[in-house]
């Protein structure tokens, strides 16, 4: 008879004692992720949205779009999302464990997140509220989009965000994202 393996479930204070290697740590439920430097793809697909994201947050007057070594940090654990849109807070800015929950988490998809950013991080999200997750996918071209209680959508053409306090929706182009960041 053989007996179950017993995995580690790390915690946020050992998360935090361990070295800026250039390595990305993430706790998800005990879980540790440990992701590699991005790949110029990668980073490109973040620019472009990003950019996107941040000309509609600002017009829109939403909050701020967050980068990595922003953090949610919530039930024991700690992510580090490629984007994320949160409202402000008043005053100044509360801890990581009080910030308001992102109105919009983004993760680009990579040969070593793909599994998490479609299981452990989605269900994290969508637990904590999050109201919609966009999980973007260079090699497709595509843009799954998660909301709470919906099926999820993959959108190849346009993609439509309406958040809360938004006067008009943020139309996306998919393919003109792509075809900006990634060439034809």
């Amino acid at each position: 008879m053989s007996m179950a393996a017993k995995t580690k479930r790390w915690t946020l204070g050992e998360l935090h004692r361990l070295p800026d290697d250039g390595n990305k740590y993430e706790v998800v439920r005990g879980e540790l992720f440990v992701t590699p430097a991005p790949t110029a793809e990668h980073e490109e697909l973040a620019v472009v949205l990003g950019r996107i994201l941040d000309r509609y947050v600002e017009r829109q007057t939403l909050g701020r779009v967050y980068r990595p070594r922003a953090v949610i940090q919530v039930r024991q654990s700690e992510v580090e999302p490629d984007i994320m849109v949160r409202s402000r807070a008043p005053g100044p800015p509360p801890s990581w464990r009080k910030a308001p929950v992102p109105m919009l988490v983004v993760e680009i998809l990579s040969d070593t997140t793909r599994r998490r950013d479609h299981l452990q991080k989605r269900r994290l999200y969508l637990d904590i509220g999050v109201p919609q997750y966009w999980i973007v996918d260079g090699e497709e071209r595509t843009i799954r989009v998660v909301r709470p209680a919906e099926p999820d959508v993959t959108q190849a053409e346009s993609l439509t965000w309406h958040p809360v306090g938004a006067a008009e929706p943020l139309v996306l182009d998919v393919r003109a994202l792509f075809r900006e960041a990634l060439g034809d």
